[in-house]
């Protein structure tokens, strides 16, 4: 198979509905190097000279909250320019990354992509809330909390998420008409989601048929 012939994968994804997981099964499959959000911020701080801490606060404040509060004790339109050149400069490393086959995880690599005319194939992965929950509490970054207090912290981080990319879209997170395949991970085992995609992507580039 050429990979000349697979195009950038991008894997949009709610909290908890193992997108990491997901993506990395379908890069060892495709042979693809695999960007998710510590690799871009790495690569965004390194070519553009902020911290990797301001890189991350620039996703992770999206909250209502969070928002709400920097914008009451900084000053609004420096706190927006700041985070807006921020993305600007995420946005540069993703089409960057994009001039070969990889695959992107978030950071709204899929509409970056779209807007740029860039051919991809876009997956949207998502699963009930009993099924995040489940695997939220798995994950390093909320060891520690249980019940409510894992419910909260979750419930912020989606939050996040959500307003991350409608903020930086115009678009809302999920919409299916914005992808080419959205999966439930709930319902769906990982392993077989996995390699859904790679026999979509596949399909879709006529890779498949080489092999025959």
């Amino acid at each position: 198979m050429s990979d000349r012939k697979i195009p950038v994968i991008t894997i949009s994804r709610e909290y908890g509905a193992f997108g990491r997981t997901i993506a990395e099964k379908v890069a060892a499959s495709l042979s693809l190097p695999l960007y998710g959000r510590d690799e871009i911020i790495k690569k965004v701080a390194k070519e553009s000279g902020y911290a990797e801490e301001d890189i991350r606060k620039e996703s992770e404040q999206m909250s209502r909250g969070a928002r709400w509060m920097n914008t009451f004790l900084n000053n609004a339109a420096v706190y927006s320019s700041s985070y807006d050149e921020i993305f600007k400069a995420q946005r540069e490393v993703i089409l960057e990354l994009a001039q070969t086959p990889c695959i992107i995880l978030g950071r709204c690599g899929g509409h970056i992509l779209s807007e740029e005319g860039i051919p991809g194939f876009h997956v949207f992965l998502f699963a009930d809330r009993k099924t995040r929950l489940a695997r939220a509490a798995q994950l390093p970054e909320n060891q520690g909390h249980t019940g409510r207090d894992l419910e909260r912290l979750v419930n912020k981080r989606e939050e996040g998420r959500e307003n991350y990319y409608r903020q930086y879209t115009g678009c809302p997170m999920g919409d299916a008409r914005n992808y080419h395949l959205s999966l439930d991970t709930g319902r769906i085992p990982q392993d077989v989601c996995a390699q859904m995609i790679v026999t979509a992507v596949r399909t879709q580039t006529g890779a498949e048929s080489e092999q025959r």
